[in-house]
């Protein structure tokens, strides 16, 4: 029998069968398009109903772009529209019947795909930094997922890491506002409205400016490209040693859409963040990229699946 993983993004479902030895079998895509709140949820069980009906499923993990409430079984996805409490437990145990399901979100399951099939294979304490359209880190404590007392562990893009406070932090947080896939080209146009002498970044509308834009200048060594990156390497550097410093984690793990582009500046980051450390614990952890990159969080449903129902 194979172990369902679904992984719900913002923008699409990435779903895959799992052997219960962690060999991945089949996985595929299937974009959200315009769709909101319950035709969502209808969605996913779509994706469900399908596997069901052409491979036996023992269990089933999934995935959320934000948190995953197991007292309730709801779920908040700040980027799916609707999904301020949104009951997919529910919805998805009514299609799988007799199916053990079980949700969390992408930040503990990219630290579980990691731990299953990845750079934290053999760890006990590891961290995920995923940088994409938020921040978070998914922590991993004595070999056991860290979660919060209501499951909002993790949630670093809220990390103090300047001063004083602006308003402009409310929605997101302050690392977050810098140094995520929006907040990079965001800054980038602050930075271009001071002074946009010389940079290749003018040729685009400042709406249209994009973080690979940002990390394509940079490479050109475009000086507010240069600004821009730089600064959000400080950042991941801060919020890398505040983690390294508070856990002594065995290795810190850089993944989501923006490393990627970013991969190749983590020799940088380590660097930034051994000013900021404690400094044994800092000489004790390795950093490095994702092994799985953008497949951790849809492996780690899967590991989600196997660890939950005594498979493994």
């Amino acid at each position: 029998m194979s172990i369902l993983g679904i992984d719900l993004g913002g923008s699409k479902i990435a779903t895959a069968l799992f052997s219960e030895s962690g060999t991945l079998l089949t996985k595929e895509s299937v974009s959200l398009g315009r769709r909101k709140g319950s035709e969502v949820g209808a969605l996913v069980g779509e994706q469900v109903k399908k596997y069901q009906a052409s491979s036996p499923i023992k269990s089933i993990g999934v995935s959320v772009p934000g948190i995953s409430r197991h007292k309730t079984g709801t779920v908040w996805a700040p980027n799916i529209e609707g999904w301020e409490d949104y009951p997919l437990l529910n919805e998805i145990k009514q299609i799988a019947g007799l199916i053990p399901v079980n949700i969390d979100s992408d930040r503990v399951c990219s630290i579980l795909g990691e731990q299953w099939q990845g750079n934290a294979k053999d760890c006990r304490d590891a961290i995920f930094i995923a940088v994409g359209t938020g921040i978070g880190a998914g922590i991993l404590v004595d070999g056991n997922v860290l979660r919060g007392s209501n499951d909002i562990a993790g949630a670093i893009g809220w990390m103090s890491l300047t001063k004083p406070f602006q308003s402009k932090y409310v929605a997101c947080g302050c690392f977050e506002f810098y140094a995520s896939g929006p907040g990079i080209p965001k800054f980038a146009q602050e930075v271009l409205a001071s002074d946009p002498t010389g940079s290749i970044l003018r040729i685009y509308p400042k709406e249209k400016i994009t973080a690979r834009h940002v990390f394509d200048a940079f490479e050109e060594e475009d000086p507010v490209a240069c600004i821009v990156v730089r600064e959000c390497i400080s950042y991941w550097g801060m919020a890398a040693a505040n983690l390294v410093s508070i856990f002594n984690p065995e290795k810190i793990i850089f993944g989501g859409g923006v490393f990627g582009p970013a991969a190749k500046l983590i020799n940088d980051i380590k660097t930034e963040a051994a000013k900021w450390a404690q400094p044994i614990s800092m000489k004790q952890v390795s950093f490095e990229h994702s092994m799985l990159e953008s497949d951790a969080a849809v492996y780690g449903a899967g590991f989600l699946a196997l660890k939950n129902n005594n498979l493994h």
